[in-house]
């Protein structure tokens, strides 16, 4: 899961320029300029890129050139990248440990809340949380709640002081911070599979990486230890 913490002077400049990249592409291709900056769907033209996988290579290269212009736009704000996994396997092997274990997706959610308010504390100032829509969207809302409560737990227990209200859930399609957040978590989940064989993409990846590689602050997959506890 990747968090992008973005300070309130930087939320409409950003969505601004993001909304610019897609209406220079409209300009050129047969691209709405609406489109959603979604990293599968850019990449593999579907949905709203659709129109640009017709045409061979210069198609590529175009898709990948909106994906850099969106990923030099979210460089170039004041912003904060936090990335946070978890080593499956290791994990199904540590359910099988005494105790309730929480899903895959409730804990690295809880571990990245951790990390954004840690990140929000150092700047003296309070996030509000948005998060792409997904099933079970009120089970996530009670765990925040509870952890505003009683506490995260694990080694270093947090009732998350910095982070106001509740986790609102929201379309992508109507958030470009939400599109922005997609594009780096795609991008991340590509390179750290290694899926792309082809050197060529993998170093035009790794280009598209750099321009947000500055605004890294954490970056961790955590593979829990079958004696030890939650701790992030």
């Amino acid at each position: 899961m990747v968090a992008l913490v973005v300070a309130e002077r930087h939320l409409r400049p950003l969505h601004s320029a993001l909304d610019s990249v897609v209406r220079k592409a409209a300009d050129s291709y047969p691209v709405a300029p609406e489109a959603e900056l979604h990293g599968h769907a850019l990449v593999q033209a579907r949905d709203d890129w659709q129109r640009l996988g017709n045409k061979g290579r210069n198609m590529v290269r175009a898709r990948i050139g909106i994906y850099g212009d969106a990923m030099k736009a979210i460089g170039s704000h004041d912003v904060q990248v936090i990335v946070r996994g978890l080593d499956l396997s290791a994990y199904r092997s540590h359910q099988n440990a005494p105790g309730r274990h929480p899903s895959p997706h409730q804990l690295v959610l809880r571990h990245l809340l951790e990390q954004i308010c840690d990140q929000v504390e150092t700047r003296d100032e309070l996030a509000l949380v948005i998060a792409d829509e997904i099933d079970g969207a009120d089970d996530h809302r009670r765990h925040f709640r509870d952890y505003q409560m009683t506490g995260t737990g694990g080694s270093i227990s947090s009732t998350l002081p910095c982070l106001v209200d509740t986790i609102h859930f929201a379309p992508s399609k109507a958030s470009r911070l939400l599109q922005a957040a997609d594009l780096i978590a795609y991008l991340h989940r590509r390179l750290l599979s290694g899926q792309d064989g082809d050197s060529r993409a993998r170093r035009a990846n790794e280009t598209l990486w750099s321009f947000v590689e500055p605004r890294v602050v954490h970056q961790r997959c955590w593979a829990p230890q079958q004696q030890g506890g939650e701790g992030a």
